[in-house]
């Protein structure tokens, strides 16, 4: 299996996506697959660069045995077009703002179709409380382990395969 670099977006990157991040990062860590994954995330605005993700962010992960807390925000760039082979957007306003910016031929998906197959938004929990970070956590555990499953979990491990599949 070859290396799939993939890359979570979300507006600020520091609630959906930095979460969406840590989820799959554990997942593919439970299935002994390091050496087949480049994950990242990003946000479409960069109000927040270099800042931790939001803490019921890194609370929410925590919780369920995930450590973010060492994440930094930061904005898509024009080379991440280039190094990651699949960007997912949380939202459709997300995912418009990435079509404005990308080059012809990059492969930029709605999480709720790639990821869950159902074409919903992944809300933002920022301006809520505890209950929508907890949502939005089981949304993206659903779609990242779906995502996982859809990307060839079930194959042999790739850690000695450094090349990377666009």
């Amino acid at each position: 299996m070859k290396r799939i670099s993939i890359l979570f977006v979300c507006m600020g990157n520091i609630c959906r996506s930095p979460l969406a991040e840590g989820i799959f990062s554990h997942l593919v860590a439970e299935a002994g697959l390091n050496g087949c994954f480049t994950i990242g995330s990003a946000g479409t605005g960069g109000w927040h660069d270099g800042e931790p993700p939001d803490w019921r962010s890194v609370a929410i992960a925590r919780s369920h045995g995930i450590d973010i807390s060492g994440q930094r925000a930061r904005r898509i760039q024009p080379q991440d077009f280039r190094d990651f082979g699949l960007i997912l957007a949380t939202d459709r306003d997300n995912m418009a703002a990435l079509g404005r910016i990308a080059p012809d031929g990059a492969n930029i998906g709605l999480f709720g179709d790639t990821a869950l197959g159902t074409g919903e938004n992944i809300p933002d929990p920022y301006y809520g409380g505890p209950d929508g970070f907890e949502l939005v956590y089981t949304r993206l555990l659903t779609g990242c382990s779906s995502l996982l499953g859809t990307l060839g979990a079930e194959r042999p491990s790739c850690s000695g395969n450094t090349s990377s599949v666009r």
